[in-house]
């Protein structure tokens, strides 16, 4: 999977020159819904609780990496 981030007028022209084309096989008509679907001003502002996450790799001993992959569920082996 690619991340690009495009401006505005870059994502005009990609739908445009998608849009063009006669036939578009299963893989570009993903990527035309992709480019419908997402927008990177879209995505919501992910925030940690710092002061909670480091309280938490202090009383545990461990690094404050090791804290965030356990607050989110995740361990160091995945």
């Amino acid at each position: 999977m690619w991340v690009v981030r495009l401006s505005d007028k870059q994502l005009e022209v990609l739908r445009a020159l998608l849009r063009s084309e006669e036939h578009l096989g299963p893989a570009l008509e993903g990527a035309v819904e992709a480019l419908e679907l997402a927008r990177w001003d879209d995505l919501p502002v992910a925030e940690l609780p710092w002061d909670e996450i480091e309280a938490t790799a202090r009383s545990q001993g461990i690094s404050v990496a090791e804290a965030i992959l356990d607050v989110s569920g995740r361990s160091c082996d995945s």
